[in-house]
């Protein structure tokens, strides 16, 4: 079973991703007709967005796992190296992109319409093998720093040092993680995991007509250009682990495809960082298993937070009673990155002594109104103070643990602790800013604490009826008169 302790220490995680970066733009707007012009979708733009892509994502991966990152790469002179560099310095990375004059900063450009791609538009030229040698030269003032090194190779001409990258890696005793392009894996020699889709497995000389074929032909590649594993991602059917003696399969755990944009960013990510915070092979390849079915839900080169792989872990989390509680200053940072995404944060607060069927309810319907839920849950001194001596019946830690565990809530936040706050979040809803105050009960929108500072913000407050017949105090009285009875 995964140490779930060792989720509590990913900020430890140090990773330095090397490679091809990239420039996501997104042209989003709605496409009703055919241009009279071609047999083409006339699509009228609303939005446009940049995102960082290729390493640069893998980097973003990283970030938004708390992992401590660093990115080296090349860019052109140009308004798109600009705006990936500020797009960098927005997600907390620090990168050290280096600008040469003759090639553009290679950019993907997607046209959206109604969540779809209508096409996409590369602008790109191979760098030149002067300009990866400086690349290699900074790489070995720097790998010091990081305790697993990461190379995302798209085969744009960043990587053609690769080899005498690894070398010096694996002479300090680094673990070295390699995302492939090359049809020659030698190149890759010495890495401790490479992680190929199926295409191309199969242009370095895989065989997947069965799975004993697909083992024998990894091991014979491995051996050959000196891998010590493979991490095989297969699609539809998961992925396959597979090392000189050893071999797992993954069945893939995503229900409904939306983008399989980056997923292969988001597994080797989500791998470096487990790896990098202490876990072994095999359960950061299920985490990183976990954290693909996660991302190709979402559309873009979207990324996961240490908190949906909690959720898609509750049971066990549940189960060992172990509450994944995120730091404050986390939760905030982690609250922006879901911003960076388009993503609407609700904020709902409460007692939640003892959870009952209109609490989940309840919290449903709130995140029902956005993307993201944040709970503030009252401490157990300030439970006392507006509820009596008696309670709460539960902890604050159990509060917490059985909320976490519902699949509507991404973030549990305690508060009270200082009676100067009056027992009121108000202090914490003026720090997270929610796009939606949310607030159970018969309550008028003027005496919702904290509307007044949502609404100047460009937030909306919105009152839910909770559900009649159930409450705390209810089941308490109804759990006294059966002790009465007896």
């Amino acid at each position: 079973m995964i140490n779930l302790s060792l989720l509590q220490n990913l900020s430890s995680a140090s990773v330095l991703v090397v490679g091809d970066v990239m420039l996501d733009r997104y042209f989003n707007g709605d496409s009703q007709r055919i241009s009279p012009e071609a047999p083409v979708p006339v699509v009228k733009i609303s939005k446009i967005e940049d995102k960082a892509g290729g390493a640069a994502n893998v980097a973003r991966n990283i970030a938004h796992l708390d992992g401590k990152v660093g990115l080296l790469g090349i860019i052109g002179n140009d308004s798109a190296g600009e705006s990936l560099q500020q797009l960098l310095a927005g997600e907390q990375i620090h990168s050290e992109l280096f600008s040469q004059q003759h090639k553009p900063t290679i950019a993907k450009m997607r046209v959206v319409s109604r969540q779809q791609q209508i096409v996409r538009l590369d602008q790109e030229e191979m760098f030149s093998l002067a300009d990866a040698q400086l690349l290699a030269e900074r790489f070995a003032t720097v790998f010091q720093n990081y305790d697993v090194i990461l190379f995302s190779d798209y085969n744009k001409g960043s990587l053609q040092q690769i080899s005498q990258m690894i070398k010096l890696a694996k002479a300090a005793g680094k673990m070295v993680l390699v995302d492939p392009k090359q049809a020659d894996l030698s190149v890759y020699a010495g890495a401790d995991v490479i992680t190929p889709n199926l295409g191309e497995f199969k242009t370095a000389g895989g065989k997947t007509g069965s799975v004993e074929e697909m083992l024998s032909s990894a091991r014979e590649l491995m051996q050959k250009a000196g891998l010590a594993s493979i991490l095989l991602t297969r699609s539809e059917n998961g992925m396959s682990l597979i090392t000189a003696t050893e071999h797992y399969h993954f069945p893939a755990q995503v229900l409904e495809v939306s983008d399989v944009t980056g997923a292969g960013d988001t597994v080797i990510a989500t791998l470096a960082v487990m790896l990098s915070a202490g876990m072994s092979l095999h359960d950061a390849t299920q985490l990183a298993n976990l954290a693909a079915g996660i991302v190709v839900g979402k559309v873009g080169a979207a990324t996961v937070s240490p908190e949906e792989l909690a959720a898609k872990l509750n049971k066990d989390l549940f189960r060992q009673g172990d509450f994944y509680q995120t730091p404050f200053d986390k939760v905030l940072q982690h609250i922006k990155f879901a911003r960076q995404n388009g993503e609407r944060i609700v904020f709902t607060n409460g007692c939640f002594d003892i959870l009952h069927a209109g609490h989940v309810r309840y919290l449903a319907q709130a995140k029902a109104l956005g993307d993201r839920l944040v709970v503030g849950l009252n401490s157990d001194a300030s439970v006392r103070r507006l509820k009596g001596e008696q309670r709460p019946i539960n902890t604050l830690e159990d509060r917490a643990t059985v909320l976490a565990s519902l699949a509507s809530v991404d973030w549990v936040v305690p508060f009270g602790d200082d009676a100067a706050e009056n027992d009121t979040p108000l202090k914490l809803i003026s720090t997270i800013l929610p796009d939606i105050l949310v607030k159970g009960g018969d309550y008028s929108i003027e005496t919702i604490v904290g509307a007044d500072v949502v609404i100047a913000h460009g937030g909306e407050v919105q009152v839910l009826t909770f559900v009649d017949g159930r409450s705390t105090s209810k089941v308490i009285r109804k759990i006294q008169d059966l002790q009465g009875n007896n």
